[in-house]
């Protein structure tokens, strides 16, 4: 399949998705959408699920690509920085990651129907398991570095990226309720450095 058309078929169930919902978006609107039949979609994505599948992956790379986020050299990450400089960075950088206007969409309709969808509750999951394993790379690479010192890094990370997972959400919530967004989480990671720092 040529890229053009996976991201034009992408796209479109992206499109329909946002409007009437994930549950309610059939193979036939999207072949429709696209312009072409049933089977020709069946030849590129042999289900919805699939299909749904490859867009989280498509997006989640265009994402990353946007947000010019790459494989990470910590030496070089780390180099003239603090500890909060770099957990500033790292978690501004996921959260512009997610704020690119396709993965947004994806994400809010993701989120709208995940207890609803296996589907849609599977790429929560798997998008918390990347955050937490990115997490957990990034602490371990800090303690070898002395930026900061954990006395269990697993749980630490996995903390960490929970409660960073909960504040942005929470930061969008007040964005969208016509509230200004709080300071909060950059006082969590102020509070956080102070808590890990190397004795």
């Amino acid at each position: 399949m040529s890229d053009t058309r996976k991201k034009e078929i992408i796209m479109a169930t992206l499109e329909l998705a946002a409007n009437k919902g994930l549950g309610n978006v059939s193979m036939n609107m999207i072949a429709d959408k696209v312009g072409i039949k049933k089977p020709s979609l069946y030849n590129h994505f042999k289900s919805k699920d699939e299909l749904v599948e490859e867009m989280y992956q498509f997006l989640r790379e265009e994402a990353k690509k946007n947000a010019h986020i790459g494989p990470i050299d910590y030496t070089s990450l780390f180099q003239g920085k603090t500890a909060l400089d770099v957990l500033r960075l790292t978690v501004g950088g996921y959260f512009h990651m997610n704020q690119q206007e396709h993965m947004f969409n994806f994400y809010k309709v993701i989120y709208s129907e995940r207890s609803l969808s296996p589907m849609a509750a599977k790429i929560v999951v798997e998008e918390t398991e990347k955050m937490i394993n990115a997490t957990k790379q990034l602490f371990y690479a800090m303690q070898v570095h002395q930026l900061l010192h954990f006395n269990d890094p697993d749980m630490t990370a996995l903390s960490f990226a929970m409660t960073v997972h909960g504040l942005m959400d929470y930061t969008f919530d007040q964005t969208n309720a016509g509230n200004e967004a709080s300071n909060k989480l950059d006082d969590y990671l102020k509070w956080f450095c102070k808590e890990n720092e190397v004795k």
